[in-house]
């Protein structure tokens, strides 16, 4: 069984303690807009936590579903409160889609220096599928146990995710 490394811990814990401060600013704030966007640092420290723990899949999954909803929660914010918006400039907007850039490659970076080298899958859980698939699910082939045996509960839980 895998544990967490020290150095994953020396990673996690200041970004678990980063992610229960944005949960106690959503929670607390008054205004409706800060709270959103503290919800959304906070879904995002859940997306570096899983790649910290060498999840990419997890990660970009819970990236994705977080922008989409922050996206959602912002726009629905902002049209409840227009009154209270100040327009941007042309410069502030560029500024901020700048920033937005530069953060997006910054966690595909990271995201991407998760992968294995190319030409070399990382096959770590395949050698265990492949050596025990027939006895642990009795399928009638190998190909059969890994797709609706090992791989439909994974496929089901993830659909459950997205769905619900």
């Amino acid at each position: 069984m895998d544990f967490v490394t020290l150095q994953e811990a020396v990673q996690l814990y200041p970004l678990l303690i980063f992610m229960i401060l944005a949960a106690v600013v959503a929670v607390e704030t008054k205004d409706l807009l800060s709270s959103v966007i503290a919800v959304g640092a906070a879904g995002l420290g859940l997306s570096v936590a899983f790649l910290i723990l060498k999840a990419p899949d997890l990660a970009i999954t819970q990236l994705v579903v977080e922008i989409l909803c922050l996206i959602l929660l912002i726009r629905a914010t902002i049209k409840r409160d227009i009154p209270s918006l100040n327009r941007g400039t042309d410069y502030a907007r560029l500024i901020s889609a700048l920033i937005f850039v530069l953060i997006f490659l910054f966690f595909g970076y990271f995201a991407l220096r998760e992968l294995p080298p190319f030409g070399k899958p990382y096959l770590k859980v395949a050698g265990e599928y492949l050596n025990q698939g027939l006895s642990k699910t009795g399928a009638a082939n190998l190909v059969t146990s890994v797709i609706l045996d090992f791989r439909g509960y994974d496929t089901l839980g993830e659909a459950t995710v997205l769905f619900t």
